[in-house]
């Protein structure tokens, strides 16, 4: 079971005992209304954030929030209200609102709760070891960040500038019932380190940047390594050349493959499912990705970005295959969405939890320079600007920067290009996944050589 934090070795202001009582006091009050329904969730966040620039101090930030929010049922109608006041008599006025908005709120045949089959109990709720609470002095962290901005200029003398480099140390905890039986809540943490070095100068300026972000500390990367790493990019992309218009394979650094997965990701959620509006509509149970491509979903990893003994519902969460040999397998759905597509749950309110895409072809020494030799000759993007993904037809246009790579070697860097193609001939057409895996939030994946995409240039 999830152990809750004590409130002086946490940093927080509220126990669990608090927030059980708060929600507690929610719900009974709207009982006492005439709810057929409700749920009730406090939480509370702390943090500190410390940027730096040019060796220079710029912003120390400590940030506190809380809220309870409460949803009431009449019946299928629905609503919603919350509050940062933790007083009995804001609490009231929060539970009244909601159920005020119920009261004039459409009826909805598939809202309300879970299922009862579905909710996690008590002995359902793993400890995920997501909890290591950062105890680092505005001081130090400063000194974390002007470490890591001084290797990106040690690097080499054409680390001209820099937009600065930060360090984040966040953590939160919550808890959340409604009158189905659900019961849960936990603590979790997130920190971070940061660094954006600028290379080259006049019209040559080249920018690029890089991050460690790790629930605990312990496991973020040096600040030094940030630094020297994300001032090595950034060079890298000097001299930047544009190529003319062409049709040639794409391969995907590995933070962009996650990005794929993303979008994948979206196409088979239940909203866009239920409204019509993704190119993979009626895809359960159809080849969408090339066989050798499987993916796989493990809410229960200790210390995952992604993992969460239940969902935002309190569904329970389990491991299990998204995609099996290219076929889809399962989409992500909440009660809601569930029900609208006459489908189970899949415990996926809130989002995704720890998928990784992999190939079977993938071989252990398929590193980032094997993956180029693969590609042979084409692009590989390691930036992509602009928003043009039309999630309803699949057309995907983005303007690129990265390197053209000839015979297995990079070439030179070019920039000021666009790709385009179709999400879906572009899942159907990946040729091969690297090992030189990449987690991003929630999405584990190595970089993806995609066989044929359209780039427009000069």
């Amino acid at each position: 079971m999830t152990q809750a934090p004590t409130r002086a070795a946490a940093g927080f202001s509220y126990t669990r005992a608090d927030f059980e009582r708060l929600v507690d006091q929610a719900l009974a009050h709207a009982k006492t209304l005439g709810a057929t329904d409700a749920g009730a969730e406090a939480s509370e966040g702390c943090g500190l954030s410390v940027s730096v620039r040019k060796g220079e101090l710029e912003n120390v930030e400590r940030n506190r929030d809380k809220s309870l929010g409460v949803t009431v049922y009449i019946g299928q109608r629905r609503g919603n209200a919350s509050t940062s006041d933790f007083s009995e008599p804001a609490i009231r006025q929060t539970v009244q609102a909601a159920y005020d908005i119920a009261r004039f709120t459409a009826e909805d045949p598939v809202a309300g709760l879970p299922d009862a089959a579905d909710i996690a109990g008590a002995h359902e709720q793993p400890d995920l070891d997501l909890f290591h609470p950062w105890d680092i002095t505005s001081e130090r962290a400063a000194e974390l960040a002007l470490a890591c901005e001084a290797a990106a200029f040690a690097t080499d003398r054409r680390i001209t500038n820099s937009e600065g480099a930060g360090v984040s140390a966040q953590q939160s905890h919550f808890f959340s019932a409604h009158t189905r039986g659900f019961r849960g809540g936990y603590a979790s943490s997130r920190h971070s380190v940061s660094v954006a070095p600028i290379a080259g100068k006049g019209d040559g300026m080249q920018r690029d940047a890089w991050y460690s972000s790790m629930r605990s500390p312990d496991e973020l990367a040096s600040p030094e390594a940030v630094g020297r790493y994300a001032a090595e990019r950034a060079l890298a992309r000097l001299k930047s050349r544009k190529i003319s218009t062409r049709e040639c394979p794409v391969l995907f650094e590995s933070p962009l493959a996650a990005g794929l997965l993303g979008a994948y990701v979206q196409a088979t959620s239940g909203g866009a499912l239920y409204r019509r509006s993704t190119f993979l509509l009626d895809a359960l149970g159809k080849d969408v990705f090339p066989r050798h491509i499987d993916i796989t979903e493990d809410p229960h990893l200790r210390r995952g970005k992604g993992s969460a003994p239940f969902d935002e519902e309190g569904v329970r969460t389990k491991a299990r295959k998204v995609v099996d040999a290219g076929r889809v397998e399962g989409y992500f759905l909440s009660s809601y969405s569930a029900r609208k597509l006459g489908m189970p749950t899949t415990g996926n309110a809130g989002g995704s939890h720890n998928l990784t895409l992999g190939s079977r072809l993938t071989q252990p020494g398929d590193d980032l320079p094997q993956m180029l030799r693969k590609l042979g000759t084409g692009l590989f993007v390691i930036e992509l600007m602009g928003q043009g993904v039309n999630y309803v037809t699949g057309d995907y246009s983005r303007g690129a920067s990265g390197f053209w790579v000839e015979n297995g070697e990079i070439a030179f860097p070019v920039q000021e290009i666009t790709i385009a193609g179709n999400l879906r001939d572009m899942l159907a057409g990946i040729q091969a996944v690297g090992a030189d895996t990449y987690n991003y939030g929630a999405k584990t994946v190595g970089s993806i050589l995609i066989d044929r995409m359209k780039l427009a240039g000069s």
